[in-house]
């Protein structure tokens, strides 16, 4: 039986609103404070290494979508917002901000794009700005079914990733990740989870007098998990992730 159009413009009406009402649940998120990273006199090689590691947790691109694949006429863009859970009152922390007043939580409010290609292929994108901060991040990730799923059997398939940070003089930053994912969907709902590894290269410049450090070069097991729920055009998606520090993620948006 064919949907006639009057009823598909409304499902589409429907579906967008409460896209926009998803995104409005984000903006308290995006109000935590977050400070400049502007290393200090006082930043050993120790601290830095330790400072790496959880910005590398941060910073590295998540795994928020099953494993299934999007098709090749499949497009899927919208927002999402990960907080992960620093140690913010360590010392390497207080030693690598301007003010040593970095919050709790580092969110990480981001705009994304994913695109479905021929193969099982898909790609896509993010570009994040920290607010009250001068972190900003590109990342970009390939993921390719192995198993496109079907009603009895999962999807798994594997990823690879590369995020870079931009807006800070003092740090060149990126990471490399790969992961293997499994889901599996039930009516409106799809649960996926996986493991994988993330490389990381911290890179210092241009440092004030008085401070002296080498690049970190870090590699870190990860593991993540979530669910997606669906409703209409509008997907849903809450994840955690763990690898030097856990990280919480919501994620907004309209597949077509």
């Amino acid at each position: 039986m064919k949907i006639k159009p009057q009823f598909k413009n409304c499902l589409l009406v429907v579906s967008l609103t409460f896209f926009f009402l998803s995104l409005i649940s984000f903006l308290p998120f995006t109000e935590a404070r977050a400070d400049d990273i502007e290393f200090q006199t006082g930043m050993t090689q120790s601290y830095f290494g330790k400072f790496s590691k959880e910005l590398g947790a941060a910073l590295s691109y998540k795994a928020l979508s099953p494993a299934e694949p999007l098709g090749t006429l499949g497009f899927d863009v919208g927002l999402e917002i990960s907080a992960t859970n620093i140690d913010e009152g360590a010392d390497y922390w207080k030693k690598a901000s301007k003010n040593a007043d970095m919050p709790s939580l580092i969110p990480l409010p981001k705009i994304y794009a994913r695109k479905g290609l021929p193969f099982n292929i898909d790609v896509g994108a993010i570009y994040s700005k920290v607010p009250d901060s001068n972190i900003s991040l590109l990342g970009a990730e390939v993921k390719y079914a192995i198993l496109k799923g079907s009603v009895a059997t999962p999807a798994v398939a594997i990823r690879g990733s590369y995020t870079q940070l931009m807006g800070v003089d003092q740090l060149d930053f990126k990471t490399y990740g790969a992961d293997v994912s499994i889901s599996k969907g039930f009516l409106n709902m799809t649960p996926f989870g996986g493991i994988g590894a993330v490389w990381t290269s911290s890179e210092p410049k241009s440092l004030p007098a008085g401070i002296s450090l080498n690049k970190e070069n870090n590699t870190q097991i990860k593991y993540f998990g979530g669910v997606r729920f669906t409703l209409l055009l509008l997907n849903m998606t809450a994840g955690v992730e763990y690898m030097e520090v856990p990280t919480y993620s919501l994620r907004a948006g309209i597949i077509f």
